[in-house]
């Protein structure tokens, strides 16, 4: 049996990115680049109003001028004013060839078409938006490794992109186990319990923008679980298996994962919940064994499943660690690491009640988990503690 410390590090030895993918810009929200991408042309590609009013030459703004004209956004005619010509412009449209500055309409006279200026702040390049302004033709856009947010779509398709290199999001499967589950909505019969792991673990992979997961169940019986776990490692960068990871006589991960000659890294690890953990590769695709339980399920994902898709897909880890005051004593064996659900605020953290594995009551009233080490035992209200925040 292995620290936690070092199961994470082991499963860190074992992730390799996954390879960039070509696709189309509108769907590429959440996703990292892989390449630089650089500015085609320049944008604005023309000198352009940021307003409605008029264009003219800043040295002509003291005397009257005569309006000769209009200019439109998206029209495609030019025009070009003179000294002492002024052109009714409109937001966004380009500047005739000769005016510099744009008036606000509303700082204008206007009389049998001329127009005198009423405006006392302007100056030269007013409400003008220079050609090359946002960006210029052959300058970096984005570096690689940046994240695509809404912004950053946006900015791309501004410039003219519709289609980036980027690192794929993983595909996941998840293989619930377990001759006793029923599925919500139907009749629970005796000896029945409803399955809610592959809910949580889809929920908790889509809160990450992880649309690819395929839901698996498998009986307790050896022969079908060697056959869904093929499947699933036929078409899944990850597999998850939640129950059979421990010892008992209908627990078939671990022989099934050696017939489907998957790579044992490590089984058990010195935590509570979670302690059967399994962990294997094949082909760089990373296999999870979690224990059944519930909680034990959801604070194994956070401490090890999260962080290993998130490095598949070049992106940081959303849980984050920081440190907090414990709000009152708390006590526990030495051996193990223990995560505790808990409410963090303030640079304060409180365990919750109903900390047993099987309960989720406690879980989807948490904001985090605590950390107690192996080490710790007696533990006094002040305490320092680690606390990991969990994505909300």
């Amino acid at each position: 049996m292995i620290s936690v410390k070092e199961a994470k590090d082991l499963i860190s030895k074992h992730i390799t990115a996954l390879n960039p993918i070509s696709i189309d810009l509108a769907k590429a929200l959440g996703h990292i680049l892989a390449a630089d991408f650089y500015a085609k042309y320049d944008i604005p590609a023309f000198s352009q109003s940021s307003m409605d009013g008029y264009a003219i030459k800043f040295e002509d703004h003291e005397q009257e001028l005569s309006l000769i004209g209009e200019m439109a956004a998206g029209t495609a005619t030019t025009m070009t004013i003179q000294n002492g010509e002024t052109s009714r412009i409109f937001t966004g449209a380009p500047l005739p060839e000769g005016a510099d500055t744009v008036v606000m309409q509303e700082k204008i006279t206007r009389t049998d078409g001329k127009i005198t200026l009423q405006d006392s702040n302007l100056k030269l390049g007013l409400n003008v938006r220079d050609k090359g302004s946002e960006i210029m033709a052959g300058a970096l856009a984005m570096e690689k490794g940046s994240l695509l947010s809404p912004a950053a779509i946006g900015f791309l398709a501004g410039i003219g992109i519709n289609k980036v290199s980027v690192y794929p999001m993983p595909k996941i499967s998840i293989i619930v186990t377990g001759k006793e589950l029923q599925q919500p909505g139907k009749t629970l019969e005796f000896g029945q319990v409803y399955e809610s792991n592959s809910y949580s673990l889809s929920a908790a992979l889509k809160h990450e923008g992880i649309e690819q997961i395929a839901v698996y169940e498998a009986d307790d019986d050896l022969e079908i679980l060697k056959k869904v776990l093929q499947t699933a490692l036929e078409s899944s960068d990850v597999v998850l298996l939640t129950g059979g990871v421990s010892v008992g006589d209908y627990d078939f991960v671990i022989e099934a994962a050696t017939h489907c000659n998957i790579e044992q890294i490590f089984h058990k690890v010195k935590q509570k919940p979670g302690k059967p953990l399994f962990f294997g590769t094949k082909d760089q695709k990373l296999i999870f064994g979690l224990p059944g339980n519930p909680s034990s399920v959801l604070s194994c994902y956070y401490n090890y499943v999260l962080p290993s898709v998130k490095a598949l897909s070049h992106k940081s880890n959303s849980v984050i660690e920081v440190q907090a005051e414990l709000t009152h004593p708390y006590s526990k064996p030495a051996g193990l690491t223990h995560f505790l659900k808990g409410k963090y605020e303030n640079g304060l953290v409180t365990p919750l009640s109903a900390q047993e594995s099987y309960r989720l009551s406690s879980f989807a009233q948490a904001n985090c988990l605590i950390c107690l080490d192996e080490t710790q035992e007696q533990l006094k209200k002040g305490d320092i503690l680690t606390v990991m925040i969990l994505p909300n």
